[in-house]
């Protein structure tokens, strides 16, 4: 079976005429892109020569909630309207220049979070990862998180279980809402915003990124990876 081992020695052979070497890693909602992003990093850093590896989220470039409640947007964010997708390439331009600050976001509190703001600075590779990446973003290699519809329902059902547990000792998280409800209703609740909001977006908007991928990393319900497609080959030129 193929490994992460693998797929970091894939990236790591691509050839970038300017660094850093911007890796994008793109697939459904929970489909385990936070996760690999740093798992990549650092085995990347592990690699001869130490090469340096910064990451970035997506997640900051969103909209703001009150933003999004204005235009009507909440219930559909992440789909490709609810980015500032403008502010996303011009970082991901910017962060070749110089030092570069990429917002953060709370999932948690649902919303942007400025405080959680990094700063990059030209290191030798930069992982982004997230929504609202695709064939054009100012990126060098796009990779594809792929798996079966109904193992990516699950993860997301099962992180919302995560976050309604967290709700219920913090007050100030978003999911503080849903305490009065056991975990039943929760999953149900889970469900229902799988099947009306992110199924669509993942069917309609994310699912087609896939065929334009440089590589595409299947996943199976356990989360192993089960299948690596490079479709660029093992090195190539980046303009």
């Amino acid at each position: 079976m193929p490994t992460l081992d693998d797929l970091a020695d894939r990236l790591m052979s691509v050839r970038a005429a300017r660094r850093p070497l911007i890796i994008a890693l793109t697939g459904g909602v929970a489909a385990g892109k936070s996760t690999m992003a740093e798992a990549l990093a650092g085995l990347i850093a592990a690699m001869p020569g130490g090469p340096s590896v910064g990451r970035a989220g997506t997640d900051g470039f969103l909209h703001p909630n009150a933003v999004l409640s204005k235009r009507g947007l909440l219930d559909r964010k992440g789909f490709p309207e609810t980015y500032d997708r403008d502010a996303l390439h011009a970082a991901l331009d910017e962060v070749r220049r110089g030092p570069t600050v990429i917002p953060g976001y709370s999932h948690v509190t649902y919303d942007v979070d400025r405080v959680d703001a990094r700063i990059i600075d030209r290191p030798d590779v930069l992982i982004v990862e997230g929504l609202g990446l695709d064939r054009s973003a100012p990126v060098d290699v796009l990779v594809y998180l792929d798996a079966d519809e109904a193992d990516q329902e699950a993860w997301y059902v099962s992180r919302f279980l995560e976050f309604w547990d967290i709700g219920r000792r913090d007050g100030a998280s978003f999911y503080a809402r849903f305490r009065d409800l056991d975990a039943a209703a929760v999953a149900r609740l889970a469900t229902r915003v799988w099947s009306t909001v992110n199924r669509a977006n993942l069917r309609d908007h994310i699912v087609p990124i896939r065929a334009g991928a440089d590589i595409v990393v299947t996943k199976g319900a356990d989360h192993a990876i089960i299948a690596i497609d490079v479709r660029a080959g093992d090195a190539r030129e980046i303009a």
